[in-house]
């Protein structure tokens, strides 16, 4: 069951189906991203994906692990995409979910912050 949630999850987040992602969020969601500040509550989180996302001209989120517990899901990600110049991004990436009645209640995400910064800011 917590991997359904999970897999719509990225289903809708790689599609940019934002009222889909809506649907497996909690109302009270929280989004942790390293070195950013946490984005609280639905509405907030898909906007923050929305903004996100836009810098993007295609991007997937392809899971290659996935390991669950009671109520967590484990992700380990190849994120691939393309930014609005063109350019190819990509990076791997660790999302932990913490799931509540069905829906995520909370999203930590690890990244090379560094290495992003990288691919993006090359000239």
């Amino acid at each position: 069951m917590n991997t359904a949630v999970v897999r719509g999850y990225f289903a809708a987040l790689n599609a940019e189906r934002f009222a889909e992602l809506a649907e497996v969020f909690a109302d009270e969601v929280e989004i942790h991203t390293v070195g950013a500040a946490p984005v609280l509550g639905r509405e907030a989180a898909i906007a923050h994906f929305a903004r996100l996302l836009e810098n993007y001209a295609e991007h997937t989120d392809r899971v290659t692990r996935w390991i669950e517990a009671d109520e967590a899901v484990v992700t380990e990600i190849d994120f691939t995409g393309r930014l609005r110049d063109g350019r190819p991004i990509a990076f791997a990436a660790l999302d932990v979910f913490d799931l509540r009645a069905g829906r995520i209640a909370k999203v930590t995400t690890w990244y090379d912050t560094r290495e992003v910064r990288r691919q993006i800011l090359v000239s």
